[in-house]
C-alpha cells in the first residue's frame, strides 16, 4: 500500500493538468507554429515558464486503482502487477486467467 500522501498528490496534480490543459495547449500550439515570429514564441514560452510545474501531463504517475503502488502498472486494468494477480486469481476479472502449460 503506498503513502496516502503520495496518492493524494497525484490526484491533485490530475486535477491541475485538466484545469491548464487548454491554456498549455495554446501555448505549445504558438510555439511550435511556423507562422508565429521569435517574439511571439518568446512570450509563449515565458508564460509557459510561469505555470505551475505540476500542470504538465507528464507529471502524473500511473498508480493501481486498488492500492496505489507506482511501479509494475497495468495500464489496461489500471491495476498492479500483484492486485491484478491476486484478482485473476480468485475470478475476479472476468475472461482472464492464470496460464499453465
Amino acid at each position: 500500500m503506498a503513502k496516502t500522501s503520495k496518492i493524494v498528490k497525484n490526484e491533485e496534480r490530475k486535477v491541475l493538468v485538466a484545469r491548464y490543459a487548454e491554456k498549455r495547449r495554446a501555448l505549445l500550439a504558438i510555439v511550435k507554429s511556423p507562422k508565429s515570429t521569435n517574439e511571439e514564441r518568446v512570450a509563449a514560452y515565458s508564460k509557459l515558464r510561469k505555470l505551475p510545474r505540476n500542470t504538465s501531463r507528464v507529471r502524473i504517475r500511473n498508480r493501481c486503482s486498488m492500492t496505489g503502488r507506482a511501479r509494475g502498472f497495468e495500464g489496461y486494468f489500471g491495476l498492479s502487477r500483484i492486485a491484478l494477480r491476486d484478482m485473476a486469481l480468485n475470478g475476479l476479472i472476468p475472461g482472464v486467467r492464470k496460464a499453465s502449460w
